[in-house]
């Protein structure tokens, strides 16, 4: 206890105690600790982000996963699945299946399972094309069985068939056909001039924006721009139904006409249309292709493919994002594109009238 004199007196006064140091050293701790947990947690996250952004580079050359699908487990020679579904962009998980049954001489048929509205023109001619290819390298017998939806660019892909018989199969409630092409449009200008936005874009010449919401145009060079878009899409028209014609020699020119007009069928409005060849599953189809390679089911093994899991989607057990920034995505959201697709979208030109 100090003590102090004041005045001689003998008066005397209480210094107040040091007050302990851990009481102020304990919540900068506390602190310190958080702090260095959430750097930490960014960390993992920015390092979790980047692997998933690069996902594409890291699993580039990986195998797709074989899994038994059916018949024989131990059989020598292999009937590969190769899934077609949702919208055909082009390069994809197709293409990667496609790349898979090249490589693996064991494969001696495909069975091409679609279940798909469509899609782009280019995306739906890769895909053909690449299938045609491997059918004339490889000399495969190819089967195609239809699931839910196999319409417009989901029916070009089932073209790739090299023209044989009995080898379409469409499941009994498949709805099929959507033969032609669409270029969506939707127009905003006018909504924009409600709000006094005008588009005042500069341009190369007066077509370099065909297709742009955004523009107000006169009547005379709106005309100019649908004849322009009609003319392109009657060519891709051509194109589709020539793609018909080659998957399905016995429909004549009449017929051709009469199912090519962008209507989308039943299956078995399809079967008297000759759009397709059986109403059967799966299971059906892969009977004729064990049948057209001469396998037996003891002597064939029927496979499917997955995809290969990148690290984000292996620790954290999702689907990892494509490397596509969001700018560039936009930028392809927004570019006009001519689609194989059966939608609801409202179209500026189509093929059917």
């Amino acid at each position: 206890m100090d003590r102090a004199t004041e005045g001689g007196g003998a008066s005397e006064r209480m210094v107040p105690p040091t007050r302990v140091i851990l009481e102020h050293a304990r919540p900068r701790g506390l602190r310190s600790a958080r702090v260095a947990w959430a750097v930490a947690a960014v960390a993992v996250a920015v390092a979790l982000a980047s692997a998933a952004a690069n996902a594409r580079y890291f699993q580039r050359d990986a195998a797709l996963g074989e899994t038994w699908h059916s018949l024989s487990r131990t059989a020598p020679s292999k009937v590969a699945i190769v899934d077609v579904a949702g919208a055909i962009l082009g390069e994809g998980f197709a293409t990667a299946q496609l790349e898979q049954v090249r490589r693996d001489p064991a494969v001696k048929a495909l069975v091409l399972r679609i279940d798909s509205p469509g899609g782009t023109v280019s995306g739906s001619d890769e895909i053909h094309e690449r299938i045609r290819r491997l059918l004339a390298d490889r000399d495969l017998p190819v089967v195609v069985s239809m699931g839910g939806i196999a319409a417009s660019g989901g029916y070009y892909v089932a073209m790739a068939n090299a023209g044989r018989d009995d080898v379409i199969f469409a499941e009994p409630a498949t709805l099929t056909g959507s033969i032609g092409v669409i270029i969506p449009h939707f127009d905003v200008s006018r909504l924009l001039e409600r709000f006094d936005v005008a588009d005042d874009s500069v341009t190369s010449g007066p077509l370099k924006e065909m297709l742009s919401p955004t523009k107000a145009r006169d009547p005379g060079l709106a005309a100019r721009e649908r004849e322009v878009l009609q003319a392109l899409v009657d060519d891709m028209f051509a194109r589709f139904k020539e793609i018909v014609r080659a998957g399905r020699p016995k429909l004549d020119d009449a017929a051709l006409e009469q199912v090519a007009t962008g209507q989308v069928f039943t299956a078995r409005q399809a079967l008297e249309a000759g759009l397709v060849d059986r109403i059967g599953f799966l299971d059906d189809a892969i009977s004729r292709a064990v049948e057209l390679a001469g396998l037996t089911e003891r002597t064939a093994r029927v496979v499917r493919y997955q995809r290969p899991k990148s690290l984000a989607e292996g620790l954290l057990g999702i689907d990892a994002p494509t490397a596509r920034g969001p700018w560039q995505s936009f930028a392809e959201l927004t570019t006009p594109r001519a689609w194989y697709l059966c939608s609801w979208w409202p179209a500026l030109v189509a093929s059917g009238g």
